[in-house]
Protein backbone atom coordinates (compact mmCIF):
# COMPACT_ATOMS: atom_id res chain seq x y z
CA UNK A 1 0.00 0.00 0.00
CA UNK A 2 1.45 3.33 -1.44
CA UNK A 3 0.50 6.06 1.25
CA UNK A 4 1.40 9.19 -1.17
CA UNK A 5 -1.53 8.30 -3.37
CA UNK A 6 -1.86 7.77 -7.40
CA UNK A 7 -0.42 11.13 -8.37
CA UNK A 8 2.51 11.39 -6.70
CA UNK A 9 4.33 11.64 -9.80
CA UNK A 10 2.76 14.71 -11.00
CA UNK A 11 3.36 18.27 -9.81
CA UNK A 12 0.94 20.71 -10.74
CA UNK A 13 1.28 24.62 -10.20
CA UNK A 14 -2.18 26.15 -10.06
CA UNK A 15 -2.65 30.17 -9.99
CA UNK A 16 -6.15 30.71 -9.17
CA UNK A 17 -9.15 32.35 -6.58
CA UNK A 18 -12.54 31.21 -4.78
CA UNK A 19 -13.61 27.88 -5.83
CA UNK A 20 -13.76 26.10 -8.78
CA UNK A 21 -10.02 26.09 -9.68
CA UNK A 22 -8.99 25.51 -5.84
CA UNK A 23 -11.14 22.85 -5.59
CA UNK A 24 -9.56 21.31 -8.70
CA UNK A 25 -5.91 21.50 -7.58
CA UNK A 26 -7.37 20.39 -3.97
CA UNK A 27 -8.65 17.71 -5.72
CA UNK A 28 -5.14 16.52 -7.43
CA UNK A 29 -3.43 17.13 -4.56
CA UNK A 30 -5.12 14.64 -2.16
CA UNK A 31 -4.68 12.21 -4.43
CA UNK A 32 -0.78 12.54 -4.19
CA UNK A 33 -0.17 15.10 -6.79
CA UNK A 34 2.31 17.66 -5.58
CA UNK A 35 0.20 20.80 -6.19
CA UNK A 36 2.06 24.46 -5.83
CA UNK A 37 0.20 27.38 -5.59
CA UNK A 38 1.16 30.54 -7.01
CA UNK A 39 -0.23 33.64 -4.87
CA UNK A 40 0.39 37.62 -5.43
CA UNK A 41 2.07 38.87 -1.93
CA UNK A 42 -0.42 39.71 0.48
CA UNK A 43 -2.66 37.11 -0.92
CA UNK A 44 -4.76 36.44 -3.59
CA UNK A 45 -8.90 37.61 -4.55
CA UNK A 46 -9.93 34.69 -1.78
CA UNK A 47 -7.43 35.07 0.86
CA UNK A 48 -9.33 36.59 3.32
CA UNK A 49 -12.73 35.24 2.00
CA UNK A 50 -15.62 34.59 4.78
CA UNK A 51 -15.82 32.83 7.18
CA UNK A 52 -12.70 33.89 8.86
CA UNK A 53 -11.68 32.12 12.27
CA UNK A 54 -11.08 34.30 15.10
CA UNK A 55 -7.47 35.39 14.43
CA UNK A 56 -8.75 36.52 11.09
CA UNK A 57 -7.82 33.51 8.88
CA UNK A 58 -9.80 32.29 5.83
CA UNK A 59 -11.38 29.05 7.19
CA UNK A 60 -12.80 28.98 3.00
CA UNK A 61 -8.71 29.33 1.82
CA UNK A 62 -7.60 26.89 4.25
CA UNK A 63 -10.36 24.92 3.24
CA UNK A 64 -9.62 24.21 -0.43
CA UNK A 65 -5.93 25.04 -0.05
CA UNK A 66 -5.13 21.50 2.28
CA UNK A 67 -1.69 19.38 1.18
CA UNK A 68 -0.79 22.60 -1.44
CA UNK A 69 2.48 24.11 -1.03
CA UNK A 70 2.49 28.04 -1.40
CA UNK A 71 4.17 30.28 -3.31
CA UNK A 72 4.28 34.13 -3.40
CA UNK A 73 5.29 36.09 -5.64
CA UNK A 74 5.33 39.58 -6.67
CA UNK A 75 3.59 39.53 -9.62
CA UNK A 76 3.32 42.76 -10.28
CA UNK A 77 7.13 43.29 -11.47
CA UNK A 78 8.59 41.39 -14.13
CA UNK A 79 10.84 39.45 -12.17
CA UNK A 80 8.34 37.68 -10.10
CA UNK A 81 6.54 37.07 -13.49
CA UNK A 82 9.27 35.95 -14.81
CA UNK A 83 9.66 33.24 -11.60
CA UNK A 84 6.17 32.26 -11.98
CA UNK A 85 6.42 30.92 -15.35
CA UNK A 86 9.57 29.37 -14.83
CA UNK A 87 8.10 27.53 -12.26
CA UNK A 88 5.09 26.64 -14.78
CA UNK A 89 7.56 25.36 -17.52
CA UNK A 90 10.39 23.74 -15.39
CA UNK A 91 11.41 20.71 -16.74
CA UNK A 92 10.49 17.20 -15.28
CA UNK A 93 8.64 14.27 -16.65
CA UNK A 94 5.70 14.83 -14.29
CA UNK A 95 5.77 18.59 -14.45
CA UNK A 96 4.21 21.13 -17.00
CA UNK A 97 0.81 21.14 -15.55
CA UNK A 98 -1.04 24.38 -14.91
CA UNK A 99 -4.46 25.46 -13.70
CA UNK A 100 -5.72 28.79 -13.57
CA UNK A 101 -9.34 30.66 -13.49
CA UNK A 102 -7.45 33.96 -14.52
CA UNK A 103 -7.43 35.36 -17.76
CA UNK A 104 -4.58 33.58 -20.23
CA UNK A 105 -2.61 37.01 -21.29
CA UNK A 106 0.26 38.33 -20.03
CA UNK A 107 2.36 35.57 -17.83
CA UNK A 108 -0.59 33.57 -18.42
CA UNK A 109 -0.54 33.65 -21.26
CA UNK A 110 -0.52 29.71 -23.28
CA UNK A 111 1.18 30.18 -26.26
CA UNK A 112 3.57 32.35 -24.21
CA UNK A 113 4.33 29.13 -21.75
CA UNK A 114 4.23 26.57 -24.63
CA UNK A 115 7.22 28.47 -25.92
CA UNK A 116 9.11 27.70 -23.27
CA UNK A 117 8.11 24.20 -22.81
CA UNK A 118 5.77 22.54 -25.87
CA UNK A 119 4.29 19.68 -23.94
CA UNK A 120 2.81 22.25 -21.42
CA UNK A 121 -1.06 21.39 -20.61
CA UNK A 122 -2.77 24.09 -19.58
CA UNK A 123 -6.21 24.38 -18.01
CA UNK A 124 -7.75 27.90 -18.07
CA UNK A 125 -11.08 28.22 -16.16
CA UNK A 126 -13.42 30.64 -17.51
CA UNK A 127 -16.83 31.97 -17.00
CA UNK A 128 -18.61 31.40 -20.39
CA UNK A 129 -17.59 30.05 -23.23
CA UNK A 130 -16.20 33.61 -24.83
CA UNK A 131 -14.19 34.07 -21.73
CA UNK A 132 -16.73 36.19 -20.40
CA UNK A 133 -16.84 36.32 -16.13
CA UNK A 134 -19.57 34.67 -14.50
CA UNK A 135 -19.52 33.10 -10.92
CA UNK A 136 -21.80 30.20 -9.41
CA UNK A 137 -24.83 32.33 -8.66
CA UNK A 138 -24.93 34.48 -11.99
CA UNK A 139 -24.64 30.90 -13.71
CA UNK A 140 -27.21 29.79 -11.33
CA UNK A 141 -29.62 32.61 -12.29
CA UNK A 142 -29.01 32.12 -16.26
CA UNK A 143 -29.89 28.59 -16.13
CA UNK A 144 -33.40 29.20 -14.47
CA UNK A 145 -32.64 27.11 -10.66
CA UNK A 146 -33.84 30.17 -8.54
CA UNK A 147 -37.00 30.05 -9.98
CA UNK A 148 -37.55 26.21 -8.99
CA UNK A 149 -36.49 26.41 -5.99
CA UNK A 150 -38.19 27.19 -2.88
CA UNK A 151 -42.45 27.34 -1.79
CA UNK A 152 -44.71 26.68 -4.05
CA UNK A 153 -46.45 29.94 -4.31
CA UNK A 154 -43.23 32.21 -4.53
CA UNK A 155 -42.81 33.90 -7.76
CA UNK A 156 -39.34 35.24 -6.26
CA UNK A 157 -35.79 33.84 -7.46
CA UNK A 158 -34.31 32.28 -4.61
CA UNK A 159 -30.37 31.35 -4.47
CA UNK A 160 -28.93 28.16 -3.44
CA UNK A 161 -26.22 28.56 -0.10
CA UNK A 162 -24.63 25.18 -2.40
CA UNK A 163 -22.25 26.52 -5.35
CA UNK A 164 -23.12 23.45 -6.98
CA UNK A 165 -21.50 24.37 -10.73
CA UNK A 166 -18.55 25.45 -8.75
CA UNK A 167 -18.23 22.19 -7.32
CA UNK A 168 -19.10 20.18 -10.29
CA UNK A 169 -16.46 22.22 -12.56
CA UNK A 170 -13.80 21.86 -9.84
CA UNK A 171 -13.89 18.34 -10.27
CA UNK A 172 -13.96 18.57 -13.87
CA UNK A 173 -10.66 20.81 -13.77
CA UNK A 174 -9.11 17.68 -12.53
CA UNK A 175 -10.73 15.15 -14.95
CA UNK A 176 -9.57 17.38 -18.01
CA UNK A 177 -5.61 17.82 -16.90
CA UNK A 178 -5.86 13.95 -15.93
CA UNK A 179 -7.46 13.04 -19.61
CA UNK A 180 -5.07 16.19 -21.12
CA UNK A 181 -1.77 14.19 -19.19
CA UNK A 182 -2.97 10.88 -20.14
CA UNK A 183 -3.06 12.18 -23.91
CA UNK A 184 0.20 13.63 -23.35
CA UNK A 185 1.86 10.23 -21.89
CA UNK A 186 0.30 8.38 -25.30
CA UNK A 187 1.58 11.20 -27.58
CA UNK A 188 3.95 13.55 -25.77
CA UNK A 189 1.60 16.22 -27.02
CA UNK A 190 0.47 18.83 -24.62
CA UNK A 191 -2.63 21.00 -24.82
CA UNK A 192 -5.09 24.27 -23.78
CA UNK A 193 -7.97 22.65 -22.09
CA UNK A 194 -10.91 25.18 -21.45
CA UNK A 195 -13.51 24.90 -19.10
CA UNK A 196 -16.34 27.41 -18.77
CA UNK A 197 -18.61 27.27 -15.56
CA UNK A 198 -21.95 28.58 -17.69
CA UNK A 199 -20.75 25.45 -19.84
CA UNK A 200 -20.70 23.00 -17.22
CA UNK A 201 -23.86 24.33 -15.73
CA UNK A 202 -25.90 24.23 -19.49
CA UNK A 203 -24.27 20.83 -19.64
CA UNK A 204 -25.58 19.48 -16.91
CA UNK A 205 -29.14 20.82 -17.95
CA UNK A 206 -28.98 18.74 -20.07
CA UNK A 207 -28.11 15.59 -18.68
CA UNK A 208 -30.92 16.04 -15.98
CA UNK A 209 -33.66 16.38 -18.81
CA UNK A 210 -34.07 20.30 -17.71
CA UNK A 211 -34.07 21.68 -21.51
CA UNK A 212 -35.59 18.97 -23.01
CA UNK A 213 -38.28 19.48 -20.77
CA UNK A 214 -38.59 22.81 -22.04
CA UNK A 215 -38.36 22.05 -25.28
CA UNK A 216 -41.26 20.40 -25.03
CA UNK A 217 -43.38 22.86 -23.45
CA UNK A 218 -43.40 21.19 -19.99
CA UNK A 219 -41.91 23.87 -17.96
CA UNK A 220 -40.51 22.93 -14.70
CA UNK A 221 -42.73 24.40 -11.50
CA UNK A 222 -41.72 24.75 -8.30
CA UNK A 223 -42.80 22.07 -5.38
CA UNK A 224 -41.55 23.11 -2.26
CA UNK A 225 -39.77 20.54 -0.60
CA UNK A 226 -41.18 18.01 -2.66
CA UNK A 227 -39.15 15.36 -4.65
CA UNK A 228 -39.99 15.88 -8.63
CA UNK A 229 -41.48 12.86 -9.95
CA UNK A 230 -41.74 10.62 -6.85
CA UNK A 231 -42.64 10.71 -3.28
CA UNK A 232 -39.91 12.34 -1.24
CA UNK A 233 -40.91 15.31 1.39
CA UNK A 234 -40.23 16.50 4.61
CA UNK A 235 -42.50 15.71 7.71
CA UNK A 236 -42.75 16.47 11.30
CA UNK A 237 -42.31 14.13 13.87
CA UNK A 238 -44.57 14.81 17.76
CA UNK A 239 -41.54 16.55 19.74
CA UNK A 240 -40.69 18.55 16.79
CA UNK A 241 -38.13 16.86 14.97
CA UNK A 242 -38.02 16.55 11.45
CA UNK A 243 -36.92 13.96 8.73
CA UNK A 244 -37.04 13.33 5.66
CA UNK A 245 -38.65 9.99 3.88
CA UNK A 246 -38.06 9.12 0.45
CA UNK A 247 -39.98 6.73 -1.64
CA UNK A 248 -38.20 7.00 -4.88
CA UNK A 249 -37.38 3.49 -5.96
CA UNK A 250 -40.42 0.64 -5.51
CA UNK A 251 -37.97 -1.02 -2.82
CA UNK A 252 -37.53 2.41 -0.91
CA UNK A 253 -41.37 2.99 -1.41
CA UNK A 254 -42.35 -0.24 -0.16
CA UNK A 255 -40.12 0.29 2.58
CA UNK A 256 -42.03 3.37 3.93
CA UNK A 257 -45.68 1.49 3.44
CA UNK A 258 -44.01 -0.90 5.72
CA UNK A 259 -42.33 1.20 8.43
CA UNK A 260 -45.73 3.30 9.07
CA UNK A 261 -48.11 0.03 8.34
CA UNK A 262 -50.24 2.25 6.18
CA UNK A 263 -50.84 -0.18 3.37
CA UNK A 264 -54.68 -0.25 3.28
CA UNK A 265 -54.87 3.42 3.50
CA UNK A 266 -52.27 3.93 0.77
CA UNK A 267 -54.03 1.20 -1.34
CA UNK A 268 -57.02 3.16 -1.09
CA UNK A 269 -55.39 6.55 -2.39
CA UNK A 270 -54.33 4.70 -5.46
CA UNK A 271 -57.71 3.37 -6.37
CA UNK A 272 -59.55 6.41 -5.36
CA UNK A 273 -57.20 8.05 -7.44
CA UNK A 274 -57.08 5.83 -10.55
CA UNK A 275 -53.02 5.51 -10.05
CA UNK A 276 -50.95 2.68 -9.50
CA UNK A 277 -48.46 3.67 -6.47
CA UNK A 278 -46.12 1.53 -8.06
CA UNK A 279 -44.74 3.98 -10.42
CA UNK A 280 -42.38 6.27 -8.80
CA UNK A 281 -44.59 8.67 -11.45
CA UNK A 282 -47.82 8.09 -10.06
CA UNK A 283 -46.38 8.44 -6.44
CA UNK A 284 -45.96 12.02 -7.20
CA UNK A 285 -49.21 12.94 -8.32
CA UNK A 286 -50.30 11.30 -5.56
CA UNK A 287 -48.39 13.43 -2.94
CA UNK A 288 -50.31 15.63 -1.54
CA UNK A 289 -52.67 12.77 -0.74
CA UNK A 290 -50.07 10.23 0.27
CA UNK A 291 -48.26 12.80 2.61
CA UNK A 292 -51.05 13.81 4.52
CA UNK A 293 -51.18 10.13 5.56
CA UNK A 294 -47.23 9.74 6.36
CA UNK A 295 -47.61 13.33 7.99
CA UNK A 296 -50.51 12.00 10.31
CA UNK A 297 -48.25 8.31 11.39
CA UNK A 298 -44.99 10.38 11.56
CA UNK A 299 -46.98 13.27 13.40
CA UNK A 300 -48.50 10.67 16.21
CA UNK A 301 -44.45 9.23 17.18
CA UNK A 302 -41.50 11.19 18.80
CA UNK A 303 -38.15 10.70 16.57
CA UNK A 304 -36.66 8.34 18.34
CA UNK A 305 -40.05 5.90 17.37
CA UNK A 306 -39.77 7.17 13.95
CA UNK A 307 -36.29 6.55 13.29
CA UNK A 308 -36.42 2.97 14.76
CA UNK A 309 -39.60 1.82 12.48
CA UNK A 310 -37.93 3.61 9.17
CA UNK A 311 -34.13 1.75 10.32
CA UNK A 312 -36.18 -1.56 10.95
CA UNK A 313 -37.57 -1.45 8.19
CA UNK A 314 -34.86 -0.03 5.64
CA UNK A 315 -36.50 3.33 4.74
CA UNK A 316 -34.38 5.91 2.67
CA UNK A 317 -34.72 8.79 5.27
CA UNK A 318 -32.20 11.03 7.27
CA UNK A 319 -32.88 13.49 10.08
CA UNK A 320 -33.07 17.82 9.42
CA UNK A 321 -30.27 19.04 11.54
CA UNK A 322 -28.17 22.15 12.10
CA UNK A 323 -24.67 21.75 10.88
CA UNK A 324 -24.08 22.43 14.37
CA UNK A 325 -25.61 18.95 14.80
CA UNK A 326 -23.76 17.65 12.26
CA UNK A 327 -20.56 18.17 13.89
CA UNK A 328 -21.10 18.30 17.32
CA UNK A 329 -23.67 14.19 17.42
CA UNK A 330 -23.42 12.82 13.99
CA UNK A 331 -20.64 10.36 14.23
CA UNK A 332 -20.65 10.68 10.51
CA UNK A 333 -18.70 13.84 11.09
CA UNK A 334 -16.04 12.87 13.05
CA UNK A 335 -13.47 11.63 13.15
CA UNK A 336 -15.49 7.49 13.47
CA UNK A 337 -15.61 8.27 9.35
CA UNK A 338 -12.03 7.38 8.01
CA UNK A 339 -12.89 10.57 5.76
CA UNK A 340 -11.96 12.60 8.56
CA UNK A 341 -8.49 13.91 10.26
CA UNK A 342 -8.18 16.25 13.20
CA UNK A 343 -5.43 18.47 12.15
CA UNK A 344 -3.84 21.87 13.90
CA UNK A 345 -4.25 24.25 10.99
CA UNK A 346 -2.47 27.27 11.99
CA UNK A 347 -4.48 30.40 12.67
CA UNK A 348 -7.61 28.02 12.91
CA UNK A 349 -6.86 25.82 16.29
CA UNK A 350 -7.57 21.89 16.05
CA UNK A 351 -10.58 20.78 13.15
CA UNK A 352 -12.06 18.52 11.11
CA UNK A 353 -10.29 17.78 7.82
CA UNK A 354 -11.68 15.79 5.01
CA UNK A 355 -9.68 13.29 3.12
CA UNK A 356 -10.02 12.72 -0.65
CA UNK A 357 -13.53 11.10 -0.99
CA UNK A 358 -12.24 8.30 -2.90
CA UNK A 359 -10.75 5.34 -1.58
CA UNK A 360 -8.82 3.40 -3.63
CA UNK A 361 -8.01 -0.44 -3.08
CA UNK A 362 -4.14 -0.19 -3.91
CA UNK A 363 -3.36 3.29 -2.43
CA UNK A 364 -3.78 4.06 1.56
CA UNK A 365 -5.37 7.60 1.15
CA UNK A 366 -3.48 10.80 1.75
CA UNK A 367 -3.78 11.92 5.10
CA UNK A 368 -6.21 15.01 5.24
CA UNK A 369 -2.90 17.31 6.07
CA UNK A 370 -3.20 21.28 6.57
CA UNK A 371 -3.38 24.61 4.54
CA UNK A 372 -0.22 26.41 3.82
CA UNK A 373 0.80 29.80 5.55
CA UNK A 374 1.27 31.79 2.17
CA UNK A 375 3.65 31.95 0.81
CA UNK A 376 5.37 29.00 3.38
CA UNK A 377 7.32 27.15 0.71
CA UNK A 378 8.61 29.85 -1.59
CA UNK A 379 12.17 29.21 -0.71
CA UNK A 380 12.19 25.65 -0.76
CA UNK A 381 10.36 25.06 -3.64
CA UNK A 382 12.43 28.09 -5.61
CA UNK A 383 15.39 25.79 -4.21
CA UNK A 384 14.10 22.67 -5.29
CA UNK A 385 12.43 23.09 -8.74
CA UNK A 386 14.77 26.53 -10.12
CA UNK A 387 18.36 26.06 -8.31
CA UNK A 388 17.70 29.48 -7.01
CA UNK A 389 20.36 29.59 -3.65
CA UNK A 390 20.27 30.52 -0.30
CA UNK A 391 22.20 34.14 -1.32
CA UNK A 392 20.05 34.78 -4.71
CA UNK A 393 16.63 34.44 -2.41
CA UNK A 394 17.27 36.72 -0.08
CA UNK A 395 18.63 39.01 -2.99
CA UNK A 396 15.23 38.45 -4.20
CA UNK A 397 13.68 39.03 -0.60
CA UNK A 398 15.20 42.30 -0.40
CA UNK A 399 14.02 43.22 -3.64
CA UNK A 400 10.47 42.03 -2.54
CA UNK A 401 9.91 40.13 -5.17
CA UNK A 402 9.47 37.17 -3.00
CA UNK A 403 7.35 36.76 0.74
CA UNK A 404 8.33 34.12 3.06
CA UNK A 405 6.24 34.22 6.65
CA UNK A 406 8.05 35.00 9.75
Amino acid sequence: MVAQGILSDLRIVEASAFVAAPLGGLTLAQMGADVIRIDPLGGGLDFTRWPMSDDDVSLFWCGLNKSKRSVALNLADPEGREIAMALITAPSEGAGLFVTNFPPRGWLDYEKLKARRADLIQVTLQGDHKGGSAVDYTVNARVGIPYVTGPVNDEAPINHVLPAWDVATGHLVATGLLAAERHRCRTGQGQHVKLALEDVALSVMGHLGFIAEAQLGRARGRYGNDLFGALGRDFACADGRRVIAIGLTLKQWTSLVEATGLGQTIEAIGVRLGLDLAKEGDRFLARRELGTAISGWVAARSFAEVAASFDRAGVCWAPYQLIEQLVQADPACSVENPLFDSVDQTGVGRVLSPRSALRFEAFKARPAGTAPVLGEHTEAVLGEILGIDGAAYGRLHDRGIVHSPR
